[in-house]
């Protein structure tokens, strides 16, 4: 059976080919919280960076990953922490 992550960073390949993906399960940090389940698995961190995001702002980035993770927000996925780049941004990030 493959993990949410996994399934996450699957998704996200498909949507946004050739991306740099890095996906934390940060599930543990929100234990009591709404969304939370006991098994985890509800809330992430992701780190993208592709060249799909050139010329889109922040809200289109977020909207453009939720899209791409609707099966999984369907499927008990309660929250993400996006950081969103374009292969420039996360080059000038030191």
């Amino acid at each position: 059976m493959q993990t949410r992550a996994s399934r996450i960073e699957a998704a996200l390949l498909a949507a946004f080919p050739g991306a740099s993906i890095a996906v934390e399960d940060d599930s543990h940090r929100h234990a009591g919280h709404a969304g939370a389940r006991p098994g985890g698995e509800t809330h992430y961190s992701l780190l993208v960076v592709s060249p799909a995001f050139t010329g889109m702002g922040r809200l289109a980035r977020s909207r453009a990953v939720h899209a791409a993770l609707d099966a999984e927000f369907q499927g008990g996925l309660h929250a993400l922490s996006l950081r969103l780049l374009t292969p420039e941004e996360a080059g000038s990030k030191g």
